[in-house]
């Protein structure tokens, strides 16, 4: 099963982190690149445990997609995960932690696990699309909770 494991270190303190990291607005806004939008369940705000988010977004720009989430463990600030309860993938797990570095410092650790259906398309489709979109994502997801934790404009 692919896997990405993406560490981010954000200038602010472990609890900010952690409570931005669960807010559908941030992923709604990092997610803008690819189409991705909050449609279902929780749409605004902080998700909580057994909550889920359903997002919609166009595969190649084309192809409408839906990805249902739930918040499956939340143990704060330390970590939480979800997990895909409906959607394009086979399976879908995407584990958040988060360390305090220093004082005002936190590392967030991504660990997201999928497996793609279709057997062998499946796999070159990972190669080829699946895994950079999910890093493109990712970067943008981290990049704008360190903007917002951080107070950049």
């Amino acid at each position: 099963m692919p896997q990405l494991v993406v560490r981010t270190l954000v200038r602010a303190d472990v609890e900010v982190v952690f409570d931005l990291s669960l807010d559908v607005d941030v992923e709604a806004v990092a997610g803008r690149r690819l189409g991705v939008r909050a449609v279902g369940g929780r749409t605004s705000g902080r998700i909580g445990l057994g909550e889920h988010v359903r997002w919609q977004a166009r595969l190649l720009g084309v192809v409408p997609i839906s990805h249902t989430s739930e918040i499956v463990e939340l143990e704060r600030p330390g970590r939480f995960v979800d997990v895909m309860r409906a959607g394009i993938f086979a399976e879908f797990r995407h584990e958040h932690r988060f360390e305090v570095e220093g004082p005002n410092m936190t590392i967030m650790t991504d660990r997201l696990r999928w497996r793609s259906p279709l057997g062998p398309l499946g796999t070159v489709a990972d190669t080829a699309y699946v895994r950079p979109a999910l890093l493109r994502l990712l970067a943008d997801r981290n990049a704008e909770i360190a903007r917002r934790a951080e107070g950049r404009r």
